[in-house]
């Protein structure tokens, strides 16, 4: 299969270079058929890949329209790819399996959407495939205090997908889009991503579209990719932290809404969870700031 990158980027000109050269160790051929869609960034992106990658395609954004609007635009300058992988800018390659991956999908025509294999810059995993959220995410999701105090805990166990080694492939519900390997049918079948989701959650969403469509979900850890969080996002951190409760919002609406009660409850516990982190998040920045430590 032919596989096409799309890399959409903000603000992060020396991680997408470095995430492109490892583009350029592993798989050179592709860099013909990479894209890289720049939100705005003012900051010398595309000039800089000009000089650096001249094979790769850059694409200019007078705004920043949002990560899933960008990354259509990119897989729409795509046509003749089989398989499109979604690549954040602050992730690198750890190996060739891109190629794998697009073979894999080649051989599963009942495979719709493949998520790699994501590891921390010290080699950890990262929980890059997991259970479609409920309203016991909200208690038990990465980052909640339930989750970091009792880890071992049955429902952060069963929503993070961490009693499996993630060595082998696996079916899940849905992949993160820091790499996403999405074959020619099923956005024939699916469509692209929904651009009203400006930061965050389109992959859980695009997900949960692929199920509803027939088509299987799968991690497959032979591709593996170092990804850098918040690369992007920490130079909008509010906004990014807005978009991202938005998206939340959307993704109940479309998918889990039931009763006009579950609704205003479920808006309100969203409002008071984005307010608990941009509070948070202002007195850490400001602690950080009087003992002249970087920001988060």
């Amino acid at each position: 299969m032919t596989l096409g990158i799309v890399i959409v980027t903000y603000k992060c000109r020396e991680l997408v270079l470095e995430c492109l050269a490892s583009v350029e160790r592993y798989l050179p051929v592709a860099l013909e058929s990479t894209v890289v869609i720049d939100n705005a960034s003012g900051d010398g992106t595309l000039e800089a890949l000009g000089r650096r990658f001249p094979a790769v395609r850059g694409v200019a954004k007078a705004k920043n329209v949002g990560f899933a609007s960008a990354a259509n635009a990119g897989i729409r300058l795509l046509p003749n790819c089989d398989a499109i992988c979604l690549l954040n800018p602050d992730t690198v390659l750890l190996d060739g399996g891109l190629v794998m991956a697009a073979q894999f999908l080649n051989n599963h025509a009942d495979v719709g959407l493949l998520g790699a294999r994501i590891e921390d810059p010290d080699g950890g995993i990262q929980a890059s495939c997991r259970a479609f959220p409920s309203h016991l995410t909200a208690v038990f999701n990465r980052h909640s205090l339930t989750t970091k105090f009792i880890p071992g805990n049955r429902w952060s166990r069963q929503y993070l997908m961490s009693d499996w080694s993630h060595d082998e492939p696996c079916d899940v519900d849905w992949v993160s889009g820091a790499c996403m390997i999405i074959p020619r049918r099923t956005i024939e079948a699916v469509g692209l991503l929904d651009p009203e989701y400006f930061f965050s959650i389109e992959d859980v969403d695009y997900g949960r579209r692929v199920h509803n469509a027939g088509l299987r979900v799968m991690y497959y850890p032979m591709a593996s990719v170092q990804h850098r969080v918040g690369g992007s996002s920490r130079h909008a951190v509010y906004r990014a932290m807005t978009a991202h409760h938005l998206g939340m919002w959307r993704y109940y609406r479309l998918h889990m809404a039931t009763s006009r009660l579950l609704d205003v409850l479920t808006a309100a516990g969203i409002a008071g969870r984005l307010s608990i982190h941009a509070a948070s998040y202002t007195l850490r920045t400001a602690r950080n700031r009087a003992l002249g430590r970087p920001n988060p």
